[in-house]
This record gives structure tokens, C-alpha cells and sequence, in this order.
């Protein structure tokens, strides 16, 4: 299991994250609920890609997201 994916499980674990609005939308228009978005990250046993945020709102231009 990779670093990063560790690191994103203990802040899981810790409770040491937030949904975006778009998040939630998504979240609803599938029917599923915070813990269930947080128990798939716990179960997961790899990252499947990382791709880098083309947001134009984002601070850091380097930010990178992980596909679990």
C-alpha cells in the first residue's frame, strides 16, 4: 500500500476531511452518504491514478487528485 494512500486513510481515520458542494451533490444524486464515501477509502488497497487539479480555484497549482 502506497504512503499517500496511508496518509489519506489516517486522515479519514482522524476525521480530518470535508466534502465539497460538488461533492455533495454527487453524493446525493448517487444515494450515498458520507460514511459511506469513508468506509470505501478505508477498505481501499490501492490508488488507482492521480491526476493533476485543473481547477482554476485552487491555491496550490500542483495539487494533485487521488482515484481510489
Amino acid at each position: 500500500m502506497s504512503d499517500i494512500l496511508v496518509r489519506i486513510k489516517r486522515a479519514v481515520l482522524a476525521g480530518d476531511y470535508a466534502f465539497s458542494e460538488k461533492a455533495r451533490v454527487e453524493m446525493e444524486a448517487d444515494g450515498i452518504t458520507e460514511l459511506d464515501v469513508a468506509e470505501s477509502i478505508l477498505n481501499a488497497v490501492a490508488i488507482g491514478k492521480v491526476i493533476r487539479s485543473r481547477s482554476s480555484r485552487r491555491k496550490n497549482l500542483k495539487e494533485r487528485r487521488y482515484v481510489i
